[in-house]
């Protein structure tokens, strides 16, 4: 894979919504950490939002794995995607369920495009 594969987009919210007549996506309630009273908090559900840019034409896999810096990440998400255009504007939308986090922390999030980083973040989850 060529390493000029754009991100546009990381966003994380509570829903998207995509209208059948435009195609527009409407993005609902971004959010960038979050906030437990008892830990392990399990949070029941989110969307990873990526738009994606510059993709060579063919198949690709997309790796998105979360971690405290102490632990080994694990992958949440793991899926195959198309691109027909480098031009193509690629909208991934990823539906995280029951998400576990075990303490408070700075969680990191690794993007990987063809097992190349794309994007390394943080995800704070404080108490």
């Amino acid at each position: 894979m060529s390493s000029s594969v754009q991100l546009l987009a990381f966003l994380t919210c509570d829903g998207i919504h995509i209208d059948p007549l435009s195609g527009k996506h409407t993005i609902l309630g971004i959010f960038s950490n979050l906030r437990g009273e008892r830990f392990p908090v399990v949070h029941p559900r989110m969307i990873w939002f990526l738009t994606l840019m510059d993709v060579p034409v063919g198949k690709h896999n997309l790796t998105i794995s979360i971690g405290l810096p102490t632990e080994t990440p694990r992958i949440v998400v793991d899926r195959d995607f198309d691109s027909k255009s480098p031009a193509q504007r690629i909208n991934l939308i990823n539906d995280i369920q029951n998400l576990r986090f075990k303490a408070p922390g700075d969680y990191g999030i690794v993007i990987e495009i063809d097992d190349e980083p794309l994007l390394v973040t943080s995800f704070p989850v404080t108490s």
